[in-house]
């Protein structure tokens, strides 16, 4: 039998959106990343292309989980495009997005695939973005891998993720929600079911799955060490004007 692990990632940024179902002139956003956002980002720093659904399959196979560590605020922002040949307007859109938002989301599944993604995020591909390529990352997506450890573990054990100046503004909680896809054969009570499972990136044909969801509270642990704040030095100035 083939060891097995769970990579976790750290999806922090000043703009992020993870559309689900989005179509036209409207693209919203989910509260928290989406399987299909986070399979794609993996990809990217793989170096799949969007139409290679045979190296896609692992990846989308993986079982996923994201804890919402720092919930954000939802902003709409009204967008205008013009056609690069013609000049012609093309239709006002509207779309959405999460502000200061931090998650911890984490893949399980074979190890020798996880050990190979983790290195990838290192050196990508591709740049990595926050579900659309005007929302990259702040920090370096790789929290590392964990191995023979449970998905729901790995949830359970990283420190909470908040931005220093959300955890001096904010008391540590004590639970954070989990969004978890079930493991096979698991009997849940409440569960919601998305259409968020990948089968295809292919820009003629994207094709998605449905897939069941649990939502659980799991206990808050400690911060992670600090890192530097650009910011910091306004945050005080701000308080001194209070």
């Amino acid at each position: 039998m083939s060891r097995t692990g769970v990579l976790a990632l750290r999806l922090a940024g000043p703009l992020q959106s993870w559309g689900a179902s989005s179509r036209f002139t409207r693209r919203t956003t989910e509260s928290a990343p989406t399987k299909s956002g986070v399979t794609g980002l993996l990809a990217a720093a793989a170096g799949i292309e969007r139409g290679d659904d045979t190296r896609l399959a692992p990846l989308a196979a993986l079982r996923f989980g994201v804890r919402v560590d720092q919930p954000g605020t939802r902003i709409r922002d009204f967008h205008t495009a013009h056609h690069g040949v013609t000049g012609a307007s093309m239709p006002l859109s509207e779309r959405f997005y999460l502000a200061d938002a931090v998650f911890v989301a984490a893949v399980e599944g074979d190890h020798t695939l996880l050990t190979g993604l983790n290195d990838a995020l290192r050196t990508p591909a591709y740049p990595p973005y926050l579900g659309r390529r005007s929302c990259p990352p702040t920090e370096p997506v790789g929290l590392g891998l964990h191995v023979d450890s449970s998905l729901e573990d790995v949830l359970t054990r990283v420190p909470w993720q908040a931005s220093a100046w959300y955890r001096r503004r904010h008391p540590t909680p004590r639970t954070l929600t989990v969004l978890r896809e079930t493991a096979p054969g698991e009997s849940v009570t409440a569960a919601d079911v998305q259409r968020d499972q990948p089968v295809s990136f292919d820009a003629a044909h994207r094709r998605h799955t449905l897939r069941t969801v649990a939502t659980t509270l799991v206990p808050a642990g400690g911060s992670p060490q600090e890192t530097h704040d650009p910011f910091a030095a306004l945050d005080v100035l701000e308080d001194d004007n209070a």
